[in-house]
């Protein structure tokens, strides 16, 4: 798994997971001198929250860029009580264009969920789930529009 994955999962900054590195507390692959990665075993050791086996198969998707799963990947943070970590995925899929995860990065800014509450960035986010079909934010719309 990528470090920027390991140092969310883990609710840690990557400057620390290098550190970890360093001293070899941590497994990890140097794959070329630009990419390295962590073993998969440290994630289940150091999660934030629990997982199951399916849901490793579910970050491990989402950490080679899969919107979908990254956004199903925000759903299981934010379950989780996490909504700081989930707003990461968020970002990731509503940047490729995921219309569910655009949605609901408008509820966190609308909300004050993990993010600072910012009522046009919730708007520019629901505006944009509604215009890619999104049929909770194409209601959200609706509602706001008639008032």
């Amino acid at each position: 798994i990528s470090v920027k994955s390991y140092a969310n999962l883990c609710d840690l900054s990557e400057r620390t997971i290098r550190r970890y590195m360093a001293m070899k507390s941590i497994d990890f692959i140097t794959e070329s001198s630009s990419r390295t990665l962590i073993a998969f075993s440290e994630l289940t050791k150091n999660c934030v929250i629990p997982l199951l086996p399916e849901e490793c198969d579910l970050i491990l998707q989402a950490d080679t860029g899969n919107a979908e799963a990254q956004n199903d990947l925000s759903l299981l943070l934010l379950m989780h009580n996490k909504p700081t970590l989930a707003i990461y995925w968020l970002n990731l899929a509503a940047k490729q264009q995921q219309a569910d995860a655009m949605q609901l990065l408008g509820d966190c800014y609308a909300l004050g969920k993990g993010v600072e509450k910012d009522r046009n960035l919730a708007m520019m986010w629901i505006a944009k789930a509604a215009n890619k079909g999104n049929v909770i934010a194409i209601e959200q719309m609706a509602r706001i529009l008639n008032g």
